[in-house]
């Protein structure tokens, strides 16, 4: 932590202090020797953690964040709001509102109703609980809600929780929703809504949402987005003509869900659901005996299934979007930009590579996986354990992921059991989301040949 970071939030404290001065006072709980030595136990004990904010670390989707969010949260907690009720969190609330409205306007939604939740799990609960009621039959049966396979596995678990049938798609060779599949599907009248993924968290492949807003104009169906992983992604001018035109199709949905604590560099945790009908707030009407009673003003409790939610989350977030506003070719946008840049270079290196099988297509946005040459799939899969290994001792920490053998050429294995649609692979994988990575790009290619060079020698010929 900078010196300069200290100072600032120092000078902010005073300022935050000042607000409530002419109160009597109260004089704060003493820390003394003892805290000083717990706190350095946290500090010690927090050393077993991979280095998630350094550009080396590039495999799951952790992305550090910025400090202003960071020194924004840790002022906000010296009050500790409660964004359920403006009796305890007016000024929070406000935040709040201001910044899913820049949310809103991210994706081109001039009315909206939407607030923060505690990440893309339970916001997507609360698209699907709207859904439910919605999407029905005549006779008031809920209708399925369908998701393709390489969804995130919460949406079947949700719907389960909410007893609304689920119907997985298959994906197509690139983990995209094969909507030949859910055409045939559709035409049976099942389906209520349709869950398309911009971004899906295990290789970062983005459904086709515009060709499925055509087929929602013939077979009238609700389009719930998850894009907590790939949202911000909008604002990037380098995507692919096929991509781009998915994310110019997010004003066409009907609800959204994004994760500022994924791409919108916040704290966890800080998710975000968004429905274009402002009038689905009338199903979270409620009545509460103590709330609700210090404004006439909305109050956000009313709007979520949620009750008490981190007010800080919602300051840290607005403090974020002034610094850094949603502007496409603005400093926000170019990190997406840089990410994606550095997911398609890694790519190409890999392709070259006389060690690893990439995908026949470039990542979509910055998650790129790939497989370790070899006889055969099982094979290969050793050797990606290996490499992870070996990566890890010199300081490169990747992911892993076992995924379908259709992701890849067909003649990638000598003796592959592609025919069997269930047959799956253990790939490396990497998640390139920090803008950093764009300039560690060598360093990590290095250190990445290096460890498979190390891993293939150590099995004995």
């Amino acid at each position: 932590m900078s010196d300069e970071f200290l100072k600032l939030l120092a000078e902010s404290e005073r300022t935050l202090d000042q607000g409530f001065a002419h109160l009597p006072p109260n004089p704060a709980t003493p820390l003394g020797p003892a805290a000083s030595a717990i706190l350095q136990q946290v500090a010690t004990r927090l050393h077993d953690n991979y280095p998630y904010a350094h550009p080396l670390y590039a495999g799951q989707m952790l992305k550090p964040p910025h400090p202003i969010a960071r020194a924004a949260y840790t002022l906000a907690m010296s009050v500790n709001p409660n964004n359920h009720a403006l009796d305890g969190g007016r000024a929070s609330s406000a935040m709040e509102i201001e910044a899913i409205a820049a949310l809103a306007k991210m994706f081109h939604w001039p009315q909206h109703l939407g607030h923060l939740s505690s990440g893309g799990t339970f916001a997507n609960l609360e698209a699907l609980w709207v859904a439910g009621q919605l999407a029905h039959t005549e006779d008031g049966t809920p209708k399925a809600i369908a998701a393709s396979d390489q969804a995130h596995y919460t949406h079947s678990r949700i719907s389960g929780v909410l007893g609304l049938p689920f119907i997985s798609v298959p994906s197509d060779e690139h983990g995209r929703m094969d909507l030949t599949i859910l055409e045939a599907l559709l035409n049976a009248d099942k389906i209520g809504t349709v869950v398309v993924t911009l971004g899906t968290t295990a290789i970062g492949s983005v459904d086709p949402l515009d060709r499925i807003v055509a087929l929602q104009e013939k077979y009238k169906f609700r389009i719930h987005v998850d894009a907590a992983y790939g949202g911000y992604f909008t604002l990037a001018a380098n995507l692919s003509s096929e991509t781009r035109a998915a994310f110019d199709a997010i004003p066409h949905a009907d609800s959204i869900v994004i994760d500022p604590h994924k791409h919108g560099l916040q704290p966890y945790g800080c998710g975000c659901i968004l429905f274009r009908d402002p009038a689905v707030g009338r199903l979270y009407k409620h009545d509460s005996p103590y709330t609700y009673f210090s404004s006439r003003d909305l109050h956000l409790g009313e709007i979520s299934l949620e009750c008490s939610r981190a007010g800080a989350s919602a300051v840290a977030l607005w403090a974020t979007q002034q610094l850094l506003p949603y502007t496409p070719g603005g400093a926000f946008a170019q990190g997406l930009e840089a990410g994606h840049t550095a997911a398609l270079k890694l790519h190409q290196r890999l392709k070259e590579s006389p060690h690893f099988i990439s995908p026949a297509s470039p990542p979509q946005l910055d998650i790129l996986f790939w497989a370790v040459r070899a006889a055969n799939p099982e094979a290969s899969s050793r050797l990606a354990q290996l490499i992870f290994d070996e990566a890890a001792k010199r300081d490169l920490h990747l992911a892993l992921a076992k995924l379908p053998l259709r992701f890849f050429p067909q003649d990638s294995w000598q003796n592959s059991p592609q025919a069997e649609p269930d047959a799956t692979v253990t790939c490396l994988r990497s998640v390139l989301m920090k803008p950093e990575h764009l300039l560690w790009l060598d360093q990590i290619g290095q250190r990445l040949d290096t460890a498979a060079l190390t891993a293939i020698g150590s099995i004995p010929r």
